[in-house]
């Protein structure tokens, strides 16, 4: 896809849109899993929170701290599911057992993921 290696690899977001992350290494990983967990791409996580790309692709890729990110993908999958589930309590019937089938299936298919 691209000309360069990885090395040499612009910064994303472009400088000048970029900000510095002023978190924790540890706080970086879980929101780097509760962005992922909720289906966000990694560019659009490093936009967002000043994230360098390179943890964030690293992260997901299982280079770096791969047994740390993957406990709190798993915590915040379940916390979407959990909120996915809860949400169909308003409704009744059909409508309210397919929001949950979905949530546990797509929950049930990201645990395969890993």
């Amino acid at each position: 896809m691209s000309d360069r290696p990885a090395s040499q690899r612009a910064s994303n977001p472009p400088l000048g849109y970029s900000k510095e992350c002023h978190l924790t290494e540890a706080k970086q990983i879980r929101l780097v899993a509760e962005f992922h967990a909720n289906r966000i791409r990694p560019s659009r996580i490093a936009y967002r929170l000043g994230i360098d790309i390179a943890l964030i692709d690293a992260l997901i890729g299982g280079d770096y701290q791969p047994q740390f990110f993957n406990e709190q993908l798993v915590s915040a999958q379940k916390r979407r599911r959990d909120h996915r589930v809860r949400s169909s309590e308003r409704l009744r019937g059909q409508a309210a057992y397919e929001i949950r089938a979905k949530a546990q299936r797509d929950f049930d298919a990201s645990l395969a993921q890993l």
